[in-house]
């Protein structure tokens, strides 16, 4: 873990008694630049020595001042065993050959830190814990070459055994990597790592086998060549098992032998494996490679090699992706309001600040609306945000394309992977994260919430979107219309999310939307921006469903999906203007209007129950282009550009806004 720029580590080390039971015999804790190759390889006086009853912890050096570190991690190392040449690896599944624990890549700090192994239970020392010389068997303190930090050396120095410490210079680049290793007289030596071999070279000599394959994304119904190469040439027959199962993907998903031998004197041997379309749609999944029994001279270069199977038999919802295309029209209608009866009757009759009461009344209902966790809202959005053309993936929000659900960004790494995006910025609202939104405990398991419960903020699905993670950073914390997508989008997100800020103001004492980009926390803009992008944009199936499927976790709706009219009625021309919503959900679509064909060529016709319709014709961009009044169905002859347009329909003092598209 990148803790500091310079590549150099410094090591203060002490020395080591040999009549220890288990010395810590190598160390890497910087691969300069990547940080995905670090390790520590245990080492037991005699080969094949269970690692029972010891603990090994990670202190961070500079966070104290007077003692030996705090702990960042600790790993018990019970039920553990030393190979046969006494050496035990714990380390990143990027470490080669494979280590035989493994940890997160960048979980090793650089320094200036210790390592420590006791006779304990790792429960002994929770995070933050200090440093204890109690029932020391073996510490090593290394520290980035910085600046010094001698509290780690002075402490370490008053465990018996240990008066003498030695510092050494890890000179490691990223053209010649290096780490600490133990000298058999005790001293220690900076040098190309050898994990999983003896310091000085002697012992058994491994024969390392990798795992390779020739992509690493396939379908339900091709063939998977799965080669198997060893180092050196093998001097008998040698026979490798291994298994690609993992979770749901079992052995009814493929055949082919998983039982192969590389024959004498040779060192390659390659299988195939036929992946079953099984006609199920049962989801993308994820098929790991992974050696079962290899025996000396054998060990895995690699690993847990994961391969992608891409199911094929997605399905798609009935109603279309957010973005229009010439096969993909946008339409509304196909998704109903699961609003239960009379659920917004108390917003009729107010207006203003009573209005605004009465909305936040209902979707923050003290003892009816839910707070889930952080981690709950992955599962949330692989619902909320599927992608309606496949059941397997989530919708992009900004980036308007489908992804894998499997691709959550799990890692530091972003890249094709997607992550939740707070479409009002934690910075900017005051909100964060506590331990317990860490744990993913489902839809029955939820906190009460109130209109006062501004944390809850930070997990409420009606302003958490899907979003490709590079494109959640390039947006970072901005105001809209500072941030407005990426280039050449199409700006089927701008009213979703101008929606979903705006519910915020709504629902959360504590936050508002305002003119401007402003820098007073709870406070966010722009709000000019977010009104012409809700007009420019207004809801769509895709939306309405998201609406729905959060409303069955969090017990309340975005009632501006609902009702998007009531935009005007709190911050626009119609501000100060009694509310009445007296159609009911059935009447509302009894008496909706039609606009078809979608996409078009050069007409475009209004249905409904009333004669006569006024049409106002608008850019994507919100520019007004044509103004008609149709009747009796006339058609409206339209010379427009290839592209995504609006029409605002009204009757008899109904407004409707819909997408269509030109071809």
């Amino acid at each position: 873990m990148e803790k500091y720029i310079e590549c150099l580590v410094l090591f203060f080390i002490c020395n080591i008694a040999f009549s220890q039971a288990v010395v810590i015999n190598e160390i890497d804790c910087d691969t300069p630049s990547i940080d995905t190759k670090e390790f520590i390889e245990l080492k037991t006086l005699n080969p094949s020595t269970s690692l029972d009853g010891y603990v090994i912890v990670l202190f961070n050096g500079s966070n104290t001042s007077s003692t030996g570190g705090k702990s960042y991690y600790a790993l018990d190392l019970d039920g553990l065993t030393t190979d046969i040449n006494g050496l035990f690896v714990i380390g990143s599944d990027l470490v080669t050959p494979f280590p035989q624990l493994i940890i997160s890549q960048n979980l090793i700090q650089n320094g200036p830190d210790a390592a420590v192994i006791y006779q304990a239970n790792a429960t002994d020392f929770p995070d933050l814990t200090d440093a204890t010389l109690a029932n020391i068997v073996d510490v090593v303190i290394y520290e980035t070459n910085d600046s010094a930090v001698t509290n780690l050396l002075e402490f370490f120095n008053d465990a018996p055994g240990f008066e003498s410490l030695e510092q050494i210079n890890d000179n490691g680049t990223n053209a010649n990597p290096k780490s600490i290793q133990l000298n058999n007289d005790g001293t220690y030596t900076t040098a190309t790592p050898t994990p999983r071999q003896l310091n000085d070279g002697s012992g058994v000599v491994f024969n390392p086998v990798t795992i390779s394959t020739t992509q690493s994304q396939y379908n339900e119904g091709d063939t998977l060549d799965i080669t198997f190469t060893t180092e050196t040439n093998v001097t008998a027959d040698a026979t490798i098992n291994f298994t690609l199962n993992n979770f749901g993907f079992n052995t009814s998903d493929f055949t082919g032998n998983t039982t192969v031998t590389i024959p004498n004197g040779q060192n390659t041997i390659t299988t195939s494996i036929s992946i079953l379309d099984d006609g199920i749609n049962d989801g993308d999944e994820e098929a790991i490679i992974k050696f079962t029994n290899l025996s000396s001279p054998y060990i895995p270069f690699n690993n847990f090699v994961k391969l992608r199977v891409v199911d094929a038999n997605a399905v798609a919802s009935p109603f279309n992706a957010p973005i229009p295309s010439d096969t993909n029209p946008i339409a509304t209608g196909a998704v109903e309001s699961t609003q239960p009866a009379g659920y917004y009757s108390s917003l009729n009759g107010e207006s203003g600040v009573d209005l605004e009461q009465a909305i936040q009344n209902i979707i923050a209902e003290e003892g009816v609306v839910r707070g889930q966790t952080y981690s709950d809202v992955i599962t949330i959005l692989k619902e909320a945000d599927q992608n309606p053309e496949n059941n397997n993936q989530v919708w992009l929000v900004y980036s308007e394309q489908g992804r894998s659900k499997l691709d959550f960004q799990i890692t530091s790494l972003s890249t094709g992977k997607w992550n939740r995006e707070h479409t009002f910025p934690r910075s900017l609202a005051g909100y964060n994260s506590i331990d317990l939104d860490d744990i993913a405990d489902g839809i029955e398991v939820y906190w009460n919430t109130t209109a006062d419960s501004l944390r809850h903020g930070n997990s409420d699905a009606h302003a958490l979107r899907a979003a490709d993670g590079p494109e959640n950073s390039s947006r970072s914390n901005q105001h809209y219309g500072e941030y407005n997508g990426p280039i050449n989008n199409v700006g089927s997100f701008k009213g979703d999310v101008a929606r979903s800020v705006l519910y915020m103001q709504l629902r959360y004492n504590g936050l508002s939307v305002v003119n401007g980009f402003p820098t007073t926390t709870g406070q966010m803009g722009d709000l000019a921006t977010l009104l012409q992008w809700h007009n420019q944009d207004p809801p769509d199936d895709f939306e309405m469903n998201r609406n729905n499927v959060i409303y069955t976790w969090q017990f309340n709706r975005n009632p501006l999906i609902d009702m998007p009219e009531l935009v005007d009625y709190i911050w626009g021309v119609n501000t100060g203007t009694e509310w009445n919503n007296n159609l009911s959900v059935t009447d509302f679509e009894a008496k909706s209007i039609k606009l078809y064909p979608n996409p078009i060529n050069h007409q475009l016709y209004i249905s409904g129950q009333n004669s006569e319709y006024q049409i106002v014709i608008y850019s994507s961009e919100g520019r007004k282009l044509q103004t008609k009044t149709l009747k009796n169905n006339a058609p409206l002859n339209l010379d427009l550009s290839t592209g995504m347009y609006f029409a605002k329909i009204s009757s008899e003092g109904k407004t409707e806004t819909k997408k269509f598209l030109v071809k």
